[in-house]
């Protein structure tokens, strides 16, 4: 099978999906299949890949990590003569949310060819949490969606033409106050992050997620039907390795804990260094990552002194983090509302470690090993945190499901992915 992947940024630019995606490419063509990745062209040094298919792009932050495809004919002209060495191609499979899903759907409507659509991001929270003024954003954001997507009709639903309004009946005031507002949430319901989302899998034969709580809430909002729930894996070789260098007996000294992470407001660590502190535990507490708020953290820390030792690591490589996850006693989950899966909780439960966890959804889909938090407060964490401690220094932490590992390695995902992609063209046949 050849599967082009679609991808709002360069495979070998920074971030989850990006790792999540070279990942799955690496697993499908292990298992026989074919991939291209089509993404905007990086503008610096990278491995160079004959999967890849770069398009001419634009450089979007001043680091020039980050770059933007226009969609539109100059670049549908591009990728169609670019692909014709290719040929053919049985799956389209979009992972983007902006301009690369964009140029992927036209690619499909332009060849008659299915399309998956995996969700990745809860786009109204992310908006919401890194731009000045989110509504009209996502405003802008569905206005260029109907103009760039095939189809281009407005999702949500529209007022019927010939239904009787309260005034041409003669209702009352209230009538028409009511009938009003209707009409502001019906136009707002066009313009929001759903809708977005909506739009884009209108035109996908399937849609799946990377965790079950993401996947409801794409059904409870009408975004599709049915969506198929595949987590995004961790690397077969990589487990295996942390497995094998992994003790049976816990390292004595005192309790530890890892936070790892961007280290940006919706991730919540200054939260939770302030929880840290509030909590007076006795323990170790590693951070991983980098990111905007370092300065800051690091001045509460140096300012409040806690009995904790915190420990700034910097990012690490992936195989050096998962050993320092398999090394911590728990890991600190902080973020609420934002993840639309929690990676790190899952490939630390692969790990056996435990979790302390403060989004419900994540705790929810984990089940066990893990301690959680009953609300988005300083004092709750606190609290979660000194009954970990206690727990991990009396021996009797709570124990991750042990089948997690099995079910989160890459390679099953790909199995269940592949069956999605065989859906997909079948339905189309």
């Amino acid at each position: 099978m050849h599967v082009v992947m679609f991808a709002d940024q360069h495979l070998e630019s920074l971030g989850g999906a990006q790792v999540s995606m070279r990942l799955q490419k690496r697993f499908l063509e292990r298992a026989g299949h074919v991939v291209t990745v089509v993404a905007p062209r990086l503008h610096r040094d990278a491995p160079d890949d004959p999967a890849y298919l770069d398009l001419p792009s634009i450089a979007i932050t001043p680091d020039r990590e980050y770059a933007l495809s226009w969609p539109g004919a100059r670049t549908d002209r591009f990728l169609d003569a670019e692909m014709g060495a290719r040929l053919p191609v049985d799956v389209v499979h979009v992972q983007a949310d902006f301009w690369g899903a964009f140029i992927g759907h036209r690619y499909a409507a332009r060849h008659g060819l299915p399309v998956v659509h995996t969700m990745h991001n809860r786009v109204d929270v992310g908006i919401e949490a890194t731009a000045p003024f989110p509504g009209l954003v996502l405003r802008a954001l569905n206005a260029w969606a109907r103009r760039a997507l095939p189809g281009g009709a407005p999702a949500g639903a529209e007022p019927r033409k010939n239904a009787p309004s309260s005034q041409m009946s003669g209702g009352s005031m209230r009538d028409r106050r009511d009938s009003a507002s209707s009409a502001t949430a019906a136009a707002r319901s066009r313009a929001d992050g759903w809708a977005f989302l909506r739009r884009l899998a209108r035109l996908s034969r399937a849609v799946t997620a990377p965790s079950g709580h993401f996947a409801r809430r794409l059904e409870d909002h009408g975004v599709a039907p049915s969506v198929d729930v595949i987590w995004n894996g961790i690397d077969d070789d990589v487990l295996d390795a942390a497995l094998r260098a992994e003790t049976s007996e816990r390292r004595p000294g005192r309790p530890r804990f890892i936070w790892l992470g961007r280290m940006s407001p919706e991730k919540r660590l200054l939260p939770f260094l302030e929880a840290v502190i509030a909590s007076g535990i006795d323990a170790e507490v590693e951070i991983v990552g980098g990111g905007a708020q370092l300065r800051a953290a690091r001045r509460l820390v140096e300012r409040s002194s806690p009995t904790a030792s915190v420990i700034f690591s910097g990012r690490l490589p992936y195989a050096e983090t998962l050993r320092r996850l398999a090394d911590a006693d728990a890991v600190v989950q902080t973020s609420i509302g934002f993840e639309t899966q929690g990676m790190t909780v899952f490939e630390a439960a692969s790990l056996g470690t435990p979790a302390v966890v403060s989004d419900p959804d994540i705790a929810a889909e984990l089940g066990s090993g893990i301690w959680t938090v009953p609300d988005a407060t300083i004092p709750a964490l606190a609290e979660a945190l000194r009954r970990s401690a206690a727990d991990i220094a009396a021996g009797t932490p709570v124990i991750p499901d042990p089948s997690i590992a099995e079910r989160f390695r890459q390679s099953s995902r790909t199995a269940a992915m592949v069956d999605v992609y065989a859906r997909a063209v079948a339905a189309g046949r």
